[in-house]
Protein backbone atom coordinates (compact mmCIF):
# COMPACT_ATOMS: atom_id res chain seq x y z
CA UNK A 1 0.00 0.00 0.00
CA UNK A 2 1.40 3.73 -1.03
CA UNK A 3 1.70 6.25 1.17
CA UNK A 4 -0.92 9.09 0.40
CA UNK A 5 0.10 12.69 1.28
CA UNK A 6 -2.26 14.15 3.71
CA UNK A 7 -4.29 11.12 5.10
CA UNK A 8 -2.99 11.90 8.73
CA UNK A 9 -3.85 15.16 8.24
CA UNK A 10 -7.13 14.62 6.83
CA UNK A 11 -7.72 12.77 9.88
CA UNK A 12 -6.13 15.01 12.28
CA UNK A 13 -8.42 17.76 11.33
CA UNK A 14 -11.68 15.34 11.62
CA UNK A 15 -10.80 14.61 14.86
CA UNK A 16 -10.39 18.05 15.85
CA UNK A 17 -13.80 19.25 13.76
CA UNK A 18 -15.61 16.69 15.74
CA UNK A 19 -14.28 17.80 18.77
CA UNK A 20 -14.90 21.29 17.57
CA UNK A 21 -11.67 22.52 18.76
CA UNK A 22 -10.45 25.11 16.68
CA UNK A 23 -6.50 24.95 15.07
CA UNK A 24 -5.12 28.15 17.60
CA UNK A 25 -6.56 25.42 20.59
CA UNK A 26 -5.34 22.27 19.59
CA UNK A 27 -1.74 23.62 18.02
CA UNK A 28 -1.63 25.22 22.11
CA UNK A 29 -2.72 21.89 23.75
CA UNK A 30 0.19 20.41 21.59
CA UNK A 31 2.88 22.98 21.30
CA UNK A 32 3.57 23.25 17.68
CA UNK A 33 2.75 26.88 15.66
CA UNK A 34 -1.06 26.82 14.35
CA UNK A 35 0.91 27.50 10.77
CA UNK A 36 2.39 23.94 11.27
CA UNK A 37 -0.95 22.27 12.24
CA UNK A 38 -2.59 24.02 9.25
CA UNK A 39 -0.04 23.00 7.38
CA UNK A 40 -0.20 19.16 8.26
CA UNK A 41 -3.62 19.44 7.98
CA UNK A 42 -3.50 20.43 4.31
CA UNK A 43 -0.71 17.94 3.69
CA UNK A 44 2.17 20.58 3.11
CA UNK A 45 4.08 18.37 5.59
CA UNK A 46 4.38 15.52 6.76
CA UNK A 47 4.59 15.40 10.54
CA UNK A 48 7.58 13.56 12.77
CA UNK A 49 6.05 11.13 14.74
CA UNK A 50 6.53 13.06 17.88
CA UNK A 51 4.01 15.67 16.47
CA UNK A 52 1.70 13.26 15.80
CA UNK A 53 2.04 12.08 19.29
CA UNK A 54 1.63 15.23 21.37
CA UNK A 55 -1.38 15.97 18.52
CA UNK A 56 -3.05 12.58 19.54
CA UNK A 57 -2.53 13.48 23.26
CA UNK A 58 -4.32 16.91 22.86
CA UNK A 59 -7.16 15.15 20.69
CA UNK A 60 -7.23 12.38 23.35
CA UNK A 61 -6.75 9.83 20.63
CA UNK A 62 -3.65 7.27 20.59
CA UNK A 63 -1.31 7.41 18.40
CA UNK A 64 -2.23 3.55 16.71
CA UNK A 65 -5.76 4.89 16.33
CA UNK A 66 -5.20 7.99 14.17
CA UNK A 67 -2.68 5.94 11.70
CA UNK A 68 -5.53 2.72 11.77
CA UNK A 69 -7.87 5.01 10.69
CA UNK A 70 -5.65 6.73 7.97
CA UNK A 71 -4.67 3.63 6.93
CA UNK A 72 -8.73 2.20 6.43
CA UNK A 73 -8.80 5.85 4.31
CA UNK A 74 -6.11 4.65 2.20
CA UNK A 75 -7.38 1.06 1.45
CA UNK A 76 -10.79 2.91 0.32
CA UNK A 77 -9.21 5.46 -1.97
Amino acid sequence: MEYKRGIVGNVIREYRTRKRISQEVLSGRADIPRSHLSDIENGKVIPRLDTIWAICDALGVSPSKLISVAEEYMIKN
